[in-house]
């Protein structure tokens, strides 16, 4: 069954400049990343743009710089869009995909992810890594989550029903996400 608030499968041939769109934990970049591969889009890692090794944040002046010369080229995947520069890649996007996942399954999602990297030192971006110590402190990643995700829930509700934004596509559970993904065209 088609979902009549979702862009139909023309728009998704025809999307080449998309921002996956989500709460901290949600699956953005792994979804960005897939959505690079099978389209052959290139795909941004915003973590890397936006975090220097030893966790040292890149300076928002640098930060624009560095989303707007990606969002000056004709295609483009972007697993975030941070509010202090998302009107670049809004401005330019044909496309939003929302990841608006169930709390519970965003929690069991981050708090493993977060364990596994506490534990194993999983480099994540620039060689920066996780540690258990942080995931527990008053500025936990948890926490970040918990707090935003009211926030960026009513964001992306919000651009879905703004006739000004880009189409906005909401996948709510991971088979939707599958799904979507099943729907785009390949690069073979």
């Amino acid at each position: 069954m088609t979902d009549p608030d979702q862009p139909g499968p023309a728009r998704l041939t025809t999307a080449r400049r998309i921002v996956v769109y989500g709460v901290t934990g949600s699956g953005k970049t792994t979804l960005a990343r897939r959505i690079g591969e099978r389209t052959g889009l290139p795909w941004h890692s915003v973590d890397d743009l936006t975090w220097e090794p030893g966790w040292v944040e890149v300076p928002l002046a640098v930060q624009r710089d560095r989303i707007a010369a990606i969002c000056a080229g004709d295609a483009w995947v972007l697993d975030s869009a941070y509010l202090s520069w998302a009107d670049i890649p809004l401005a330019r996007a044909d496309l939003i995909v929302g990841l608006d996942l169930s709390r519970p399954l965003l929690l069991y999602r981050l708090v493993t992810r977060t364990l596994i990297r506490g534990i194993v030192r999983t480099p994540i971006c620039n060689g920066n890594t996780e540690s258990l110590r942080e995931a527990l402190s008053r500025d936990s990643i948890v926490l970040v989550q918990f707090r935003s995700l009211p926030r960026k829930r009513a964001r992306l509700r919000a651009w879905q029903a703004d006739p000004a934004m880009p189409p906005v596509v909401l996948l709510r559970s991971a088979r939707a996400v599958r799904a979507w993904l099943d729907t785009l065209p390949g690069t073979t």
